[in-house]
């Protein structure tokens, strides 16, 4: 039996639930509340930093934060105005790493570290055009990824895009762990909870 196709208002209705999926995941990562003096991110709760959550309008005590207001904090400023929302209708694993890598270390990186990767795997142009690393995931962005699904199937493209993010985010840490000794504090934690987390045995299955 043909699998039947959903309309845009069945697909918003899907993503949406994809996305509650997601921040759940990710809170079970942050925990609740932290106000570690190594962390430069500063009091953080169901990961919104301080700085994200001011900037987002709320004033209270940090500790005080509901996690509903995070969850909107969250799908705002880290799945919205990042232009992921296709990525979570398309592949809801790859979304979860794209996400998750935002909110632990910023879309300025977890975006272009996505586009970096659809150019790796584009074979030099030959299957698709190359785009312009520039961390703005738009048409063009989505474009390239659709393609490289197109050339090596759903469920390959997603496994080869969370690899490489992880590959990214990992070296990322590397450089941070090496840098500062205030950081290195938190290196096995990063490996041990942020590296591998996505689950990739799900790649193309349309859920997470």
């Amino acid at each position: 039996m043909a699998t039947p196709k959903l309309t845009t208002t069945q697909k918003s209705g899907v993503a949406v639930g994809t996305v509650g999926l997601i921040l759940a995941a990710i809170f079970g990562v942050e925990g609740f509340h932290s106000n570690d003096p190594n962390d430069p991110g500063g009091a953080t709760t169901f990961g919104c930093t301080e700085a994200v959550a001011r900037a987002d309008g709320y004033t209270g005590p940090m500790i005080q934060l509901s996690k509903a207001r995070c969850a909107d904090i969250l799908r705002r400023q880290f799945i919205e105005k990042p232009g992921y929302m296709p990525i979570v209708e398309r592949e809801p694993v790859l979304a979860f790493e794209i996400i998750d890598t935002g909110v632990n270390a910023g879309t300025g990186r977890s975006s272009p570290w996505f586009q970096e990767s659809l150019n790796l795997f584009s074979r030099g142009g030959r299957d698709y055009p190359k785009i312009t690393a520039d961390g703005k995931v738009g048409p063009a962005t989505i474009a390239a990824f659709d393609n490289l699904r197109r050339a090596r199937g759903p469920k390959k493209a997603c496994e080869l895009m969370v690899k490489s993010a992880d590959a990214y985010q990992a070296a990322h840490y590397q450089k941070l762990c090496k840098g500062s000794y205030a950081l290195s504090s938190f290196c096995v934690g990063w490996f041990d909870h942020r590296i591998g987390n996505a689950p990739i045995e799900n790649c193309g299955s349309g859920h997470l």
